[in-house]
């Protein structure tokens, strides 16, 4: 006997020093790969799959229905799966396309200026059926939609002073239309705007009222 303790012998999967090696995935960040899925990744329940499918689309910007429909027939997610998520999701309020639509509106009126017929094709686009979309449109009324297409032709118009006004009138006339404007509100504002600038540039000139004959001696 030398004195020294009897060494223990080490118990299976035990590393030198008592530890045990991590499980693969655990909290190592070298293998993240490999960590164990989340409950709504669990490829035995599709309905939790669904659900964490649109938790994270959600989390972003609200969808419509049909947004969150495609996107699961996307990733695989059986029908069946898929429709019960997608009906529990809007009885809670979750998934709410009158909602959408509203605030869909408000923001692409005020920030793009687009007209009520631009409007209704892109919630149509998006999913959002034909009645639901007709309501959200109304928010938009005739003045706000006069007011909206005057902005982007007084905002347009200043880049185009050196151009004559029939060119000037085309490009304003096909801008106003790309954003759903009808024919006869486009020709009358951009006519109403180029008249308000031509008078404009003329008070400024000291030349535009000059009378040749009476200056005559």
């Amino acid at each position: 006997m030398d004195g020294r303790p009897p060494s223990r012998r080490r118990a299976f999967g035990e590393t030198r020093g008592g530890r045990r090696p991590r499980t693969p995935g655990g909290d190592d960040p070298l293998t993240p790969d490999v960590a164990p899925g989340s409950p709504e990744d669990d490829p035995g329940d599709p309905e939790q799959v669904a659900r964490g499918i649109c938790l994270r689309a959600l989390t972003g910007a609200p969808k419509t229905r049909q947004q969150l429909a495609d996107l699961l027939a996307v990733k695989g997610v059986p029908d069946d799966a898929a429709e019960a998520v997608l009906d529990r999701f809007t009885e809670v309020g979750l998934i709410d396309d009158a909602s959408f639509a509203r605030a869909w509106v408000s923001s692409r009126q005020a920030g793009r200026g687009l007209a009520r017929r631009a409007l209704s094709a892109e919630l149509r686009a998006k999913g959002v059926d034909p009645e639901t979309a007709a309501e959200a449109v109304q928010l938009v009324d005739d003045d706000d939609e006069r007011e909206a297409a005057r902005r982007l032709v007084e905002r347009r118009a200043r880049g185009m002073r050196r151009l004559d006004r029939q060119t000037a009138t085309r490009r304003l006339m096909g801008m106003l239309a790309r954003k759903g404007y009808n024919g006869g509100l486009a020709a009358a504002v951009v006519r109403e705007v180029l008249d308000e600038i031509g008078a404009a540039e003329d008070a400024d000139d000291p030349l535009a009222e000059f009378d040749e004959e009476r200056a005559l001696p």
